[in-house]
């Protein structure tokens, strides 16, 4: 299990949450961790051997070989009664903290929001392709039904991803109720429907002409039947009961371009369900919260003012 310590150590630069935090209280709470299963996690064997944190390149500070499953817990020194499961991308072999979930979780803690970091587990490190969807909706469960321990409202709870995160996140979103585990235990009458939801460069599609991200092949692999493209794919998933969802792509995107969103946006209205879509000039992909010279750093101020407008808040 990786420490606070090594994350820190690999990244001193969380670049644009200390910008913001010069300015801010310091937070009181230490961070805690949750794990999600009681024992071992159901869905394949897993690896062994420690976590592995990214090195130089494309994967620094991003983490694999995930054997325990949780939640690492933001919480800040005044609650807004809001509380956000991160999900940070990776193409689902591997969990980019350092630049996605972990600046996000500390902007958003920052503003109020008890953060939940999500580590789930990944289909390349031996598991299951249904661990990290398995994983998702046990950590709504859980933390729903301790929403008064962490001082949040059971009906505020949303969840955020980027890239293979967003799948996964949008996907817990449209789809809470399908089953890839058994469970018995107090969290499982517990309800997995987030409350609200926001897609940042999500892998919408897994079929053309989008057909080649990392997550269509650690999910339904290489030679997928049109069933299985269909059946992962966000926007054949959309339905009237998604909750809120607010959308953010870059139009310079290689990985997952504007189409992604597009196609998920307009499958939700077509549905009857809210939805909210941006779309910025630049910023390609894998961008957290941007950088003060780039106008998509201003995403985090547009998703707290649509929260605002969320009817809970009226």
């Amino acid at each position: 299990m990786i420490s606070r310590r090594s994350i820190l150590a690999v990244g001193a630069a969380l670049a644009g949450v200390v910008g913001a935090a010069k300015s801010a209280p310091a937070l009181a709470f230490a961070i805690e961790e949750i794990p999600l299963w009681p024992g071992k996690p159901p869905g394949g064997n897993g690896p062994s051997g420690p976590e592995k944190i990214g090195g130089a390149g494309t994967g620094y500070g991003a983490v694999s070989n995930i054997a325990t499953p949780r939640l690492r817990v933001y919480r800040p020194n005044i609650a807004n009664g809001r509380a956000v499961i991160v999900c940070g991308g990776g193409g689902y072999f591997r969990i980019q903290l350092w630049k996605e979930s972990t600046p996000a979780a500390k902007w958003l803690q920052l503003h109020g929001y008890t953060v939940f970091e999500l580590i789930y587990r990944l289909p390349r490190d031996g598991w299951d392709a249904s661990a990290p969807f398995a994983d998702a909706q046990r950590a709504m469960k859980i933390v729903r039904t301790r929403a008064a321990d962490f001082g949040i409202a059971p009906d505020r709870i949303g969840i955020m991803g980027m890239s293979a995160g967003g799948h996964l996140a949008g996907f817990t979103a449209l789809r809470p109720d399908q089953k890839f585990y058994d469970g018995t235990d107090r969290f499982e009458s517990a309800s997995a429907r987030p409350d609200f939801a926001a897609l940042l460069f999500p892998v919408v599609q897994l079929r053309k002409p989008f057909d080649t991200t990392r997550t269509r092949r650690e999910i339904i692999g290489e030679h997928p039947t049109k069933a299985a493209e269909d059946a992962w794919s966000l926007d054949t998933l959309a339905n009237g009961n998604a909750p809120p969802m607010i959308l953010f792509s870059a139009s310079d995107d290689p990985i997952a371009p504007p189409g992604h969103n597009l196609s998920l946006f307009q499958a939700l209205l077509a549905k009857g369900a809210k939805a909210e879509l941006h779309i910025f000039e630049e910023g390609g992909h894998g961008w957290g919260l941007g950088t003060p010279d780039q106008i998509l750093s201003q995403w985090p101020d547009l998703f707290e003012a649509w929260m605002t407008r969320r009817p809970f808040d009226r």
